[in-house]
């Protein structure tokens, strides 16, 4: 166990920041130049963290400006940012003219301690205003993303080359029924681009108390078509950082995991931050009452309903999952943090955090004891420690937490001496891999600094300066984060993970161990749990303090949907003098350029005297 510092201080650290953003925020300003509306939710994150866990804090971009007082001076705007005032007066127009009857009754559930609002108890819908018969069964040609798709978000300013913009995602002209997950919201924006006459809404939000979720229901009750689902946040749990998105058509289900949250800035808007898109649309399945079984289900489509009944979303949408053809869906996976403590006899612990990650990597047959390459893109940066970077090194390889957690919980008296000696090798080995391999690409204050947008919009890339000094911490990893879009920061969380072994020498098998992750999960032990010896049982338990989903996607996946294999051209002349060790770094990242998006420059700078940004400072 590293030294922690008290658990007090890094609370008032982090209020401190939460208050001063919004002290400095003006309430209809952009974090840039553009001068539309925004107001976002900034909810209390990782507010509890300890010396060696992250505060993946998403604040709103602080403006470092005096709010003049006239700024306060508008429309009446309650903790979602909607006027309220002007959502009622269109409620009684709309009742006045149509005169429809009350509303109907609010019913609050339990879900295994979650919090779910009910106004209807409908499940994804066929299609709004038709009959499921009169729906068609759409073949896979016809779906634009039926084998799955990365993308980068559109940036305002900036020539579109492999992006997509939200509305090009939700496509709102046929969206029946839309589940979204973000930590940090704006509804307002988010609403205008939803047809609210024809879709269904359910928000998954963050709400520590019951006060709080009441003063949500309160605020959306002029809005019947919206329910509200809200995870646990008992215990441990400080942050729901999630980003998921359901979205229902007439003839498929597109299931998205961006990096973004709901927020205007990062889908581009403004031109000063970018993120990244995965998405699959699966088709429905004839309307003859087929569904898909228990046994039918993918791996990924199994984790993608055990996250969702965690998460307490209504049954009947988990339920309405089953009506479409998840079969593409075989060679990925989706991969989950789930908020809380997980023990006991079901070895719930190994299917969630890093524990799950090596799971799933193993079930893809993506396993590999070889040394590896991990490119980490993070916008949030955690107390590291050589320990914890290998327990997710391990599980890169396709460990179940297992190996580490042993070299860690083994009592000496246990272990002959042979045993220790095997242990302390395998140990020091692993350590060693990670050092050479492990890069971590987090912008230096400079590459901030001299951003389009400035330093008044890093505040949702977040790094503490007391962890950077730390001793403990492994500076040598971190590279300078430059997005190839000139002047756009990230807020990407993208691992890409590849042998040291020259990429050609696999590039015409299909046993290629080479994969990306693509989802909420910064380089931290809170977004990726911490597996522990259960004082009670002696059992292993994983401690998870946030909730977070991604997708892993194979190389060789990535591959066969680009129609094509490696071109031995993309490892040209061209990259024989930048730095590396000789184990393809560079190549290995230039040939994912070709399948799916690189953003960052690379092989990024190592910080030498610089140092990262540190968004309290």
């Amino acid at each position: 166990m590293t030294p922690q510092e008290p658990h007090e201080r890094g609370e008032q650290d982090l209020k401190e920041a939460i208050r001063l953003s919004l002290a400095n925020t003006q309430p209809n300003e952009q974090p840039t130049k553009t001068s539309t509306k925004q107001e976002v939710i900034v909810l209390n994150s990782d507010a509890s963290t300890t010396d060696n866990e992250s505060s993946d804090v998403d604040i709103i971009p602080s403006n470092k400006k005096e709010v003049p007082e006239q700024a306060t001076s508008g429309p009446m705007l309650s903790m979602l940012g909607l006027d309220r005032k002007a959502m009622e007066e269109e409620r009684l127009a709309r009742k006045r003219k149509a005169s429809i009857s009350p509303p109907p009754n609010r019913k609050t559930s339990k879900l295994s301690g979650r919090e779910v609002d009910k106004r209807t108890n409908s499940a994804i819908p066929t299609h709004v205003g038709a009959s499921a018969n009169s729906v068609p069964w759409t073949p896979f040609g016809k779906l634009p993303y039926v084998n799955g798709a990365v993308k980068k978000t559109w940036a305002l300013g900036h020539p579109r080359d492999n992006d997509i913009k939200l509305e090009e995602v939700l496509q709102k002209e046929d969206l029946t029924l839309a589940v979204l997950s973000s930590f940090q919201w704006d509804v307002e924006w988010i609403l205008g681009k939803i047809d609210m006459k024809t879709t269904q809404l359910v928000f998954i939000m963050q709400a520590e108390t019951d006060e709080i979720q009441a003063q949500y229901r309160n605020e959306t009750t002029a809005m019947p078509n919206l329910r509200l689902c809200f995870p646990s946040m008992e215990g441990q749990i400080n942050c729901m950082h999630s980003k998921l998105m359901l979205l229902s058509y007439p003839t498929h289900l597109r299931v998205v995991v961006p990096t973004a949250n709901l927020v205007p800035y990062d889908w581009g808007e403004t031109g000063v931050m970018e993120n990244s898109v995965f998405l699959i649309d699966l088709p429905r399945l004839p309307i003859d009452g087929t569904t898909a079984t228990a046994q039918q289900m993918t791996g990924f489509g199994k984790d993608l309903v055990y996250f969702l009944q965690a998460i307490g979303l209504e049954q009947s949408i988990i339920n309405s999952v089953h009506h479409f053809d998840l079969s593409t869906t075989k060679g990925l996976a989706f991969v989950h943090t789930i908020g809380g403590a997980h023990s006991g006899d079901d070895d719930s612990w190994r299917r969630t955090g890093y524990c799950g990650l090596g799971r799933a990597i193993s079930r893809l047959g993506l396993a590999s004891q070889d040394p590896l390459n991990i490119d980490y893109i993070t916008s949030s940066v955690g107390s590291l420690t050589t320990e914890f970077l290998t327990t997710l090194y391990l599980a890169a390889q396709g460990d179940e937490g297992l190996t580490e957690y042993n070299w860690r919980t083994t009592p000496a008296s246990r272990k002959s001496k042979l045993v220790d000696r095997n242990m302390k090798a395998a140990q020091q080995l692993a350590q060693k891999h990670m050092g050479e391999g492990f890069r971590i690409y987090f912008p230096s204050s400079e590459t901030v600094r001299a951003s389009t947008g400035g330093p008044n919009n890093g505040g949702t890339i977040c790094f503490q300066s007391k962890w950077w000094y730390s001793p403990t911490f492994p500076r040598h990893l971190l590279r300078d984060c430059k997005s190839q879009r000139k002047g756009m920061l990230m807020h990407n969380k993208i691992l890409y993970v590849y042998p040291t072994s020259h990429p050609r020498a696999e590039s015409h098998k299909s046993e290629s161990k080479s994969w990306v992750y693509i989802g909420s999960a910064n380089c931290s032990e809170s977004a990726w749990g911490r597996l522990v010896k259960d004082r009670q049982t002696k059992e292993p338990k994983l401690n998870c303090r946030n909730w977070e989903c991604g997708v892993v996607v194979p190389f060789r996946r990535a591959v066969v949907v680009a129609g094509g294999g490696w071109n031995d051209n993309s490892m040209g002349d061209n990259t024989k003098d930048r730095p590396g060790r000789g184990t393809g770094m560079v190549q290995g990242l230039e040939a994912f350029e070709k399948l799916i998006p690189v953003p960052m420059e690379y092989p990024g700078k190592e910080y030498g005297d610089r140092k990262p940004w540190f968004y309290l400072e």
